[in-house]
């Protein structure tokens, strides 16, 4: 079967789009980013007559600052997201309207973020304001990925940042910042429903090309927020942490979805679909093994560092 092109995917797929788009705006609840900011803790930095920010000031630990940096930063880039998926979708019909709707949901995540550290203080607001700046002037860019491999992508990656942003609220042990990352995490949780809405009808409409692009998306996933400066290395520390780490990925990410689309029950594959499901399978396969490793790896580590501690 010849692939279906671009115009083909849109028009074939818009009733699946209107109709999680209506089942969207039932489901998403109304919510004000302001109410979840203390700002009763707020008081002026030193440009204003105030004190200059010091670390002793936050009541988060260097880790869950980190996690925040990371998670608020991720969502700073929503210009170029915005960019890419309407590349992506096109402005017509419930597409359009759902990429209007997606991206003012997406930007009060970065809003909340942002004045729940300023206002407690909880992470340096000038390295904060850099590392900003250079993520926005890097940018995102999905390099040209079609139709269906942005469909598959977009559905790891809400997934991703919905555990990741709930993950952190915990790691906090701060109320009120694991309030506010639980309430971003519904809106992720629910943007990941739409896009795996649709990567569940584009398997049946088109198997075997939708198959190939999820495949592509499994073995090549990288996070949008591998743009932020020093990601690799704050990336190691939250998956030290049990943040977000290669067993989450496998387990709560990959896993589900693809057990969810029955990519390994699906028939009518040709060739390429076959060979992309062996693939998919493969990679899976490998991101489990060096899951385990990491884990075990961690535990070792732990270990060790209990033994020094105790003697």
């Amino acid at each position: 079967m010849a692939a279906l092109d671009t115009a083909t995917l849109l028009a074939e797929l818009e009733p699946t789009v209107e109709d999680n788009l209506n089942r969207h705006l039932d489901m998403a609840d109304e919510w004000m980013p302001h109410e979840y900011v203390p700002w009763s803790l707020g008081r002026d930095f030193a440009e204003l007559g105030g004190e200059p920010w010091e670390v002793a000031q936050s009541q988060l630990s260097p880790i869950a600052r980190t996690a925040l940096e990371v998670n608020l930063l991720t969502e700073d880039n929503l210009p170029s997201y915005h960019r890419e998926i309407d590349r992506a979708f096109g402005r017509d019909s419930a597409w359009g309207t759902w990429v209007n709707r997606w991206t003012a949901e997406e930007g009060r995540h970065a809003f909340c973020i942002r004045d729940y550290l300023l206002v407690t203080r909880g992470v340096d607001p000038v390295e904060l304001e850099r590392a900003r700046m250079e993520t926005m002037e890097t940018g995102y860019e999905a390099l040209d990925k079609s139709l269906l491999n942005v469909c598959a992508y977009v559905s790891f990656q809400e997934l991703a940042t919905r555990i990741s942003h709930r993950n952190t609220g915990r790691y906090t042990e701060e109320p009120i910042a694991e309030k506010l990352l639980s309430r971003v995490a519904k809106d992720e949780n629910l943007h990941m429903i739409f896009y795996r809405n649709i990567v569940a009808a584009a398997l049946q409409l088109a198997p075997s090309q939708t198959m190939r692009a999820i495949t592509e998306e499994v073995v090549d996933f990288q996070m949008p927020g591998s743009v932020i400066p020093g990601f690799s290395r704050k990336a190691v520390q939250m998956a030290k942490a049990g943040i977000y780490d290669l067993r989450i990925h496998h387990d709560d990410i990959v896993t589900p979805l693809l057990k969810k689309w029955g990519v390994w029950d699906l028939e009518d594959l040709d060739e390429d679909g076959e060979k992309a499901r062996e693939e998919l399978a493969a990679a899976v396969s490998a991101l489990d093994g060096e899951a385990t490793r990491f884990v075990e790896r961690r535990a070792e580590a732990e270990a060790k560092r209990a033994a020094r501690q105790s003697s």
